[in-house]
């Protein structure tokens, strides 16, 4: 039996982020909130923004601004994870509250989401100044918010749940199992809107709404124990902010790292909203088959994680492997690009895939970096952590509204004719936005070549240990 339990160990992926507080099917049920928050972002960041401009004709500027307002709500993860840390209830529970409204939040916001599109596209009237404008942000932010609640506390669960040794396990799978429910979700969705129609649109982002609070709460069913916080545990005094700052930049390598990954998440993300309206505006492909361009991205990111994994767990650089992910990301954006004049559909598929390959190898790079980053005296390791999210979120959220503002803009120069006719082309807004982010992602190499310079050579583990995060890549 102890054989075959090494066996099962080193056959199962992630079995051996099982503890005696976090079995295996406690785990597996409770990891369905990870498939919920996925198939979400596939809505936010994936079909809507393609419907947005393409079906319903809004300008790029309008829906980046909105897909951008769920985004831009992600620097306050750690409000969120604080709050529920401190949160004192008669029965003693921390985690579940948060994920309970965060449900409600994320339903709400999808159950309005179809409607106030259909508003904002003019094809139902309100004679209310704005409705439409108003109606779609609080449906994006509403979305956006029960997202990071929801994943925020039950991310806090699992790893109050699991043991020193296999948190960082833990998390990893939880991460895995949000791609795996992006993926899913996108082919699953895609296939929904084969035949698009107003109504279908209205009846898959619904009913995404219920399967959302569906999961949610077979996820949290019976996961968090009765345990009302001691005095001891309340009386606790917490170090000022601005002294662990201090001390956390004091390193000397967390500035560049901070601005390093500011400007290469800007990098990767200024496509996010215009990655499937190119597809279907330049390259006619329809809504289902943008909608699976997700599911590849998801694909690309799991590959570029699995990569990272086998990489690090042999004592890679961390540095130099978010330098491959960059390089990835040169070539995907060329893919792209050449994909219009060559109207290769190949070449945009493969450009979606490397794109999540770079992203997800760069993002899960940089956050290694963070974790092994030394720290003295008031510093420790959840401020660095929280340092990467935040630089991470707010880039992604200024991209994508820059994105689609640069678009149209340059679209709106090119079509006035001062650029000539050669220049007044339906995808020159589009090109222009990804030769930017192929700058960004040269100044981003830029940034992080003192960076590998300074951190020495490759090293080889005797023993090759299995990847894991300590926080959740936002």
């Amino acid at each position: 039996m102890s054989q075959l339990s090494q066996l099962t160990k080193r056959i199962l992926p992630f079995s051996d982020a099982v503890s005696e507080g976090l079995p295996l099917s406690d785990l597996l049920r409770l990891s369905l909130f990870q498939v919920s928050v996925g198939m979400a972002s596939v809505l936010l960041l994936g079909t809507l923004n393609r419907v947005m401009i393409v079906e319903l004709n809004l300008a790029a500027t309008i829906v980046a601004v909105m897909i951008a307002l769920p985004v831009l709500i992600a620097p306050f993860r750690a409000l969120l994870g604080f709050r529920s840390d401190n949160h004192k209830s008669a029965i003693g529970w921390k985690r579940v509250p948060y994920i309970w409204f965060g449900s409600l939040w994320q339903f709400g916001g999808l159950a309005l989401m179809p409607f106030a599109l259909l508003v904002l596209g003019g094809d139902v009237s309100i004679n209310v100044p704005f409705a439409g404008e108003v109606f779609a942000a609080l449906a994006f932010l509403m979305t956006g918010l029960g997202l990071h609640m929801t994943q925020t506390a039950g991310l806090a669960l699992a790893s109050d749940r699991a043991t020193d040794e296999t948190r960082p396990r833990v998390v990893a799978l939880l991460y895995v199992m949000f791609l795996v429910g992006m993926g899913v979700s996108a082919i699953i969705i895609g296939g929904l809107l084969r035949n698009y129609s107003d109504l279908t649109l209205i009846r898959v982002v619904q009913g995404a709404a219920v399967v959302g609070v569906v999961l949610n709460l077979i996820a949290l069913w019976k996961q968090e124990s009765l345990k009302p916080s001691t005095r001891q545990e309340r009386e606790v005094h917490r170090p000022l902010f601005r002294d662990a700052w201090s001390d956390f930049m004091a390193g000397g390598k967390a500035g560049r790292l901070l601005v390093c990954v500011f400007v290469g998440t800007m990098a990767f993300n200024m496509q996010d909203v215009l990655l499937e309206p190119y597809g279907g505006e330049i390259l006619g492909l329809s809504v289902s088959a943008t909608t699976w361009l997700t599911a590849l991205w998801a694909t690309g990111a799991l590959a570029g994680f699995a990569w990272a994994g086998r990489r690090l767990a042999a004592g890679s650089n961390p540095y130099r492997l978010a330098g491959t992910g960059i390089l990835a990301g040169i070539w995907a954006f060329s893919l792209v690009i050449f994909s219009a004049p060559m109207q290769a559909n190949i070449l945009f598929y493969c450009g979606a895939i490397l794109i999540g390959f770079g992203s997800g190898l760069f993002a899960i790079s940089t956050l290694t970096a963070a974790m092994t980053m030394p720290t003295q005296g008031k510093a420790g390791r959840g401020l660095a952590l929280g340092a990467w999210g935040a630089a991470q979120a707010t880039a992604a959220g200024i991209s994508i509204a820059l994105g689609g503002g640069l678009c149209d803009w340059v679209r709106a120069i090119a079509q006035s004719g001062r650029w000539g006719e050669a220049m007044n082309a339906p995808s020159i807004g589009y090109s222009f936005v990804y030769h930017l982010e192929i700058g960004l992602l040269f100044v981003t190499l830029a940034i992080l070549g003192p960076l590998v310079r300074q951190s020495g050579p490759i090293t080889q583990l005797e023993k090759p240990q299995p990847i894991g995060l300590v926080d959740f890549p936002t």
